[in-house]
């Protein structure tokens, strides 16, 4: 068995071969999402839980946004109402001007742990999706392409050199890049983001969060993100949506006065000082 790699982040413009953009950039264009009127209710025993209620809210194509909030406000159901993972009770989710009935590859999802395969290679993980969507006739690039945009994908992520480790051998950083290029591979409008970095450690998280942007600037795609932390919300979005309240509602959409691109010290500027105030002072009263 191999030792743990050590996780390395790709230096800025150290892959310039995929510069001119993603492997299938034509069919993976970001799409607005439109949330009207959402509501979901769990119901177990007689009992009626309301996971969030009458939820409004726009994202326009290729924004970033991230739902903060408390633990138990719904953020997380939220999300797997866009990704059609749960039906919602009322209301609807629009992408690309499509309601959303269920599970589609227009819409990629990532989660706190990075749910690769321990069985699959990096490479064969990230091929896992282009082949199960060609084995329902959804694909039909041949292998030598899919090996290719892999290939490609893999080398934008910092990973080339470890695309035949199993995931054991990948250090946390790592995994979850590799899980990133699995979900940017099947060449998702929307990416549904939820805590992927909650479990990493600090230094570790800071590298993923400044690779995320890295990422984000070169696919452009629109991202729904959920965190409870502040700081990670100013520094990766657009707006940060907040919810909160009995039940559970999206209370403020609040704008980030800050230009891209970003660093870690940005959520440090004055600038948005202010912005970090009031987000505490909703999160608290």
């Amino acid at each position: 068995m191999r030792a743990e790699l050590v996780d390395t982040f790709p230096a800025a413009g150290a892959h310039r071969a995929a510069a001119a953009g993603p492997p299938g950039a034509d069919r993976g264009t970001a799409a607005e999402v439109r949330l009207q009127s959402l509501t979901k209710v769990f119901r177990r025993g007689g009992r009626r839980t309301v996971a969030f209620s009458d939820v409004d809210l726009t994202i326009a194509a290729g924004e970033f946004v991230c739902l903060l909030g408390p633990s138990g406000c719904g953020k997380s159901t939220l999300l797997r109402v866009v990704a059609g993972m749960l039906r919602p009770d009322a209301g609807s989710v629009v992408v690309a001007g499509r309601t959303v009935t269920g599970p589609a590859a227009d819409r990629g999802m990532l989660f706190q742990r990075p749910m690769l395969f321990p069985w699959l290679t990096a490479r064969d993980n990230v091929l896992f999706g282009p082949r199960a969507q060609r084995s329902r006739g959804l694909d039909e690039r041949s292998d030598a392409e899919m090996g290719a945009d892999a290939d490609a994908i893999l080398d934008t992520v910092g990973l080339t050199e470890f695309a035949g480790a199993y995931p054991h051998e990948l250090s946390g950083g790592m995994q979850h890049r590799a899980a990133f290029a699995r979900a940017v591979i099947t060449r998702p409008s929307v990416l549904l983001m939820d805590e992927p970095f909650g479990a990493l450690d600090a230094i570790t998280r800071l590298r993923m969060q400044q690779f995320l942007l890295a990422m984000w600037e070169k696919y452009r795609l629109t991202i729904l993100f959920v965190t409870h932390d502040i700081d990670e919300a100013i520094l990766l979005s657009d707006r940060v949506a907040m919810m909160a309240g009995k039940p559970p509602a999206l209370t403020h959409v609040i704008d980030v006065p800050l230009a891209r691109p970003r660093v870690a010290d940005s959520v440090d500027a004055a600038a948005v000082l202010a912005t970090k105030r009031h987000i505490r002072s909703v999160l608290t009263h």
